[in-house]
């Protein structure tokens, strides 16, 4: 099958015809601390269908045959790109991180189930780890979209509160946008959050500047604390990161009796349903069931995966 075209393997009814195999040009390659990048391609059909927690996979080179799965942090329908953070692991993504503009890099995408924000819970809280970052950066920006153009969806209130161990793929700036309940000190933001009008905090135990000295998870316990019980009752929990990040997560969220949706992270080989490489046990009303992470995930309901 050639570039440009569907994917001859859709991996379900509810996908067939949305995956896109594309021979992307690479528009950019930004390189930030601790082997970290931001990969922009223009890929025009991908970025038309893209929606947050959605994935590309890409073939990181010629001589590497297996693709590499990467969530999709920005894309822009009308201008035809897709962007995507990852860090450097493996021989794989060290020869992504090797690419220059004008390259090109094969796309296909977007794949998986993406996040569903429920109107009835419009104070979204948005919880990143480490590379699980981008979807939240995704779908901040949605909500924020979805806000400015009023009407039924201009309540929205997302708080997007990261953490990181390494160096952020950004260089955090003090906040102006004042949330209540997060703990004094906890000051640092993402800029391009800030410039959209959507507040957010960082977490470390690297001693960063401005940042909640502990996990991601403890900051979101303090401010979950700091809500009565009307406000808890507008909250959703998202959240992408590490497995036990999300495990913590999915048990603030059962303490608070709050709705929660994770994505998980795991290895995958295809990509699109075919192999049934990254099946995960998960909690069905008819009982337990192996679901893929890639086609029937990413994002899974917290309480039927933790």
């Amino acid at each position: 099958m050639s570039d440009s075209q569907r994917s001859s393997a859709p991996p379900s009814s509810a996908q067939r015809g949305s995956i896109f195999l594309e021979q992307a040009r690479v528009i950019s390659q930004l390189a930030y601390d601790a082997e970290q990048f931001v990969l922009r391609v223009a890929a025009p059909r991908c970025a038309a269908h893209a929606a947050p927690g959605s994935f590309a996979h890409l073939t990181c080179d010629a001589a590497i045959p297996m693709r590499r799965p990467l969530s999709i942090m920005r894309a822009d329908a009308r201008a035809g790109w897709i962007e995507m953070l990852y860090k450097v692991v493996g021989r794989g993504l060290h020869a992504l991180a090797a690419r220059k503009p004008g390259d090109t890099v094969s796309v296909l995408g977007p794949i998986g189930r993406p996040f569903e924000p429920h109107p009835g819970r419009p104070r979204t809280l948005l919880i990143g780890g480490g590379v699980g970052i981008p979807p939240m950066v995704f779908l901040a920006e949605r909500l924020h979209e979805a806000a400015a153009a009023g009407g039924a969806a201009g309540a929205w209130k997302p708080l997007v509160l990261m953490g990181s161990e390494i160096p952020f793929p950004f260089r955090p700036r003090p906040s102006t946008l004042i949330v209540p309940g997060i703990p004094d000190g906890a000051i640092a933001a993402m800029p391009l959050l800030e410039e959209w009008g959507v507040p957010s905090r960082l977490a470390s135990r690297s001693d960063f500047p401005g940042c909640f000295p502990g996990f991601v998870t403890q900051l979101a316990d303090a401010w979950l604390k700091s809500l009565g019980s009307r406000e808890l009752g507008e909250v959703e929990i998202f959240a992408c990161g590490p497995t036990p990040m999300l495990e913590v997560t999915a048990q603030l969220a059962r303490r608070f009796h709050l709705p929660c949706q994770v994505s998980l992270e795991e290895f995958m080989a295809c990509g699109v349903g075919g192999c049934a490489g990254c099946t995960v046990r998960v909690r069905t009303p008819a009982g337990p069931a192996m679901k893929r992470v890639c086609v029937d995930g990413p994002v899974f309901d917290a309480d039927a995966v933790f």
